[in-house]
């Protein structure tokens, strides 16, 4: 199941629910048990190639965007 994030139109409540596909929309808020709307998620991947290096995958949106390091390493991610 996927990992959805939402926030209440009620009580400003920001959470996270694990919900099937079919009912991601439909999720009450477990503090004033409004229906809640559901966010666009935002992550970050990345990739270890065989030499060890890390790199963001490509249209991840990844925060290293506006990064100056040359290196993740300077980070930790």
């Amino acid at each position: 199941m996927p990992l959805y994030e939402y926030v209440c139109p009620s009580c400003q409540l920001n959470f996270e629910r694990l919900r099937p596909m079919s009912g991601a929309d439909d999720t009450p808020c477990p503090r004033c048990h409004e229906v809640a709307r559901r966010k666009l998620s935002t992550f970050a991947s990345f990739s270890k190639s065989a030499e060890g290096d890390i790199a963001p995958i490509s249209g991840s949106g990844s925060a290293c965007n506006s990064c100056s390091a040359s290196s993740c390493a300077t980070c930790g991610l």
